[in-house]
């Protein structure tokens, strides 16, 4: 994702996720951490025919990851692109060196969250009214990072 992206991503941002949609600033300040050699952010966007038609992000701290956003727009639900732009995120979290990802999902996301329990995600916990305004709860889900496997896989 660069900062010409962030007018369509806003755009299937708000169609997405209208009561919680992030703000253009919230983007510019991801993708100001998304570049150079001290980056500790991966941000990415899919299209198709010229038309934006998906974005993710992943945040890391130390050995931490966290997926930031991942939105697939209608059209193409069910397409596996949401799978692919999630693997995009773990592979960028292996880079990062990080042990485990993290994630906040709507409890009402059931889609989101069998995707994310078929790459191996599980439910932790939760946080309690954290999609605002609408006072949404959250299932925080964890997958450790197994870098055997990774060499096994990639190496």
């Amino acid at each position: 994702m660069r900062w010409w992206d962030i007018d369509p991503v806003l755009e299937l941002e708000k169609d997405l996720f209208p009561e919680d949609a992030w703000s253009r600033g919230m983007f510019w300040s991801e993708l100001a951490h998304a570049r150079g050699a001290a980056a500790t952010r991966r941000y990415l966007v899919a299209e198709e025919d010229g038309r934006l038609v998906g974005y993710a992000g992943l945040a890391s701290a130390g050995e931490l990851a966290d997926v930031q956003t991942i939105a697939v727009a209608r059209d193409h639900w069910g397409t596996g692109l949401g799978g692919r732009l999630l693997t995009e995120l773990l592979q960028a979290a292996t880079a990062f060196e990080c042990a485990e990802v993290m994630l906040e999902c709507r409890v009402d996301n059931d889609r989101a969250q069998k995707l994310y329990e078929r790459y191996g995600f599980e439910p932790i916990g939760f946080r309690r009214g954290y999609y605002q305004p609408g006072n949404v709860d959250a299932l925080v889900m964890r997958l450790i990072i197994d870098p055997a496997s990774e060499e096994k896989n990639h190496g």
